[in-house]
């Protein structure tokens, strides 16, 4: 007597099962990243509804309360001019924040445009934009900007704009290896040979094969672009007074440090924090969703 065959039906639902629980448990799998995630996650809320939970202005000043160490008043305590630090390093999240993701759009774009430039051209066109690349990579993304910020002048928006130009070289040079792999691959051929116009291959078939691996790169260099900003605010060529910037209250506190730690202490460990918490989450969305190393594994 003979019975029905039901392997294959059972052992498609079970690789059926086992894809979505591989899908779905990535935050089992990787409790770090699940952490940083969650730490990432607060610092954006902190800085969206910054102005409804901090409990003071962070430009306000009160002479009363200069210098004032952690209190219940104060949580983080105040700084030489009396304002209120746990004020000052929410607001800071969001400086921080909106620089890192802004700069990062620049220099993601710019580094496209460039990437896609160089490797569809060939030729002089593709040598002459890879030695400007090379020469931008040359130079660590702190100088860059610094030499920007001497050019634009000093402000956040003039921040934004100097990290995210500093930044278009790493993009450019990931985009044009991205675009020679996805050039030679036979469905690109099929398309040329078909008579379909360059623009369209372009956009149809080159572009969605790029955009991914250049958004895994962009959650990677947030936390640079954060970096290299407070760094230039630390250094007294970034974010002006009285912005609640973290590299800036990090420089303030430097002439008090030995009886106001805290004035330091405090927006540098919110910053050191927000690093490794987006540089967690960046390489587990690498190791997680880069096809390169998927293809690898």
């Amino acid at each position: 007597m003979t019975h029905p065959d039901i392997s294959e039906p059972s052992g498609h639902s079970g690789a059926q099962a086992m894809k979505t629980t591989a899908r779905r448990s990535i935050f089992v799998r990787r409790p770090f990243f699940t952490a940083a995630l969650l730490v990432a996650l607060g610092y954006v809320l902190a800085s969206v509804f910054a102005p409804w939970i901090t409990p003071y202005s962070p430009v306000a000043q009160s002479i009363d309360a200069m210098m004032k160490p952690p209190s219940v008043a104060h949580p983080l305590g105040t700084d030489s001019y009396g304002k209120d630090i746990l004020s000052r390093v929410i607001f800071g999240a969001r400086y921080a924040l909106a620089i890192g993701f802004f700069s990062v759009l620049i220099g993601a774009t710019g580094g496209l445009v460039v990437g896609l430039a160089a490797g569809l051209s060939g030729g002089w066109v593709e040598w002459v934009l890879m030695r400007l690349i090379d020469s931008i990579l040359a130079l660590p993304s702190l100088i860059l900007a610094v030499a920007f910020i001497a050019i634009l002048g000093q402000g956040v928006d003039k921040v934004i704009i100097a990290v995210g130009l500093s930044l278009i070289g790493p993009f450019a040079r990931t985009v044009r290896a991205d675009v020679m792999q996805v050039r030679v691959q036979l469905f690109v051929e099929a398309a040329h040979l078909m008579s379909i116009p360059r623009l369209k291959v372009i956009w149809r078939h080159i572009l969605p094969n790029v955009i991914f691996p250049l958004a895994v790169q962009v959650t990677i260099r947030i936390s640079e672009a954060i970096l290299v900003s407070s760094s230039l605010s630390f250094l007294g060529i970034g974010v002006t007074p009285p912005t609640p910037d973290w590299g800036l209250m990090i420089a303030e506190g430097r002439a008090f440090v030995s009886f106001a730690p805290w004035m330091s202490a405090m927006p540098g460990f919110a910053l050191a924090l927000l690093l490794i918490a987006l540089s967690i989450v960046g390489d587990g969305v690498r190791e997680e969703f880069d096809p390169k190393l998927r293809r690898g594994a």
